[in-house]
Order: C-alpha cells, then structure tokens, then sequence
C-alpha cells in the first residue's frame, strides 16, 4: 500500500472519530479511540443481525 493510501485512510478514520493524529516532532502519530471503535462494533453487529434475519424473511417469503 503506497503511502498517499494510507494517508487516505487515516485522514477517513479522523474524521470518523476513530483515530486522531498528533505531532511529535517531524512524525505523525496516530492514536485510535478505543470506545468509539467498540461502538461501530457493537452497532455493525447491530445492523448485520438486522439485516440477516431481513434476508431469512425475505428467503422464507420467496420459496412459499
């Protein structure tokens, strides 16, 4: 992965409120947020269980 890549993809977690950055001299730093990836986490598995038992449903509906 090239480095603009990954400055791509730090710079979308910042602003997601995942990870924030800081200077130490001539580095960049980055810090993730511990609870705010825990609370994706917890409301990912949220919508997957959502929309697993969405698509059952719908499956039960189609072979009727």
């Amino acid at each position: 992965m090239s480095f603009a890549a990954v400055q791509k993809h730090v710079a979308v977690l910042e602003r997601a409120g995942l990870l924030t950055k800081r200077r130490s001299g001539r580095q960049q730093l980055a810090s993730s947020d511990v609870e705010a990836v825990r609370s994706v986490s917890s409301m990912l598995a949220e919508l997957e269980t959502l929309w697993r038992g969405r698509i059952d449903r719908i499956d039960t509906f189609l072979k009727d």
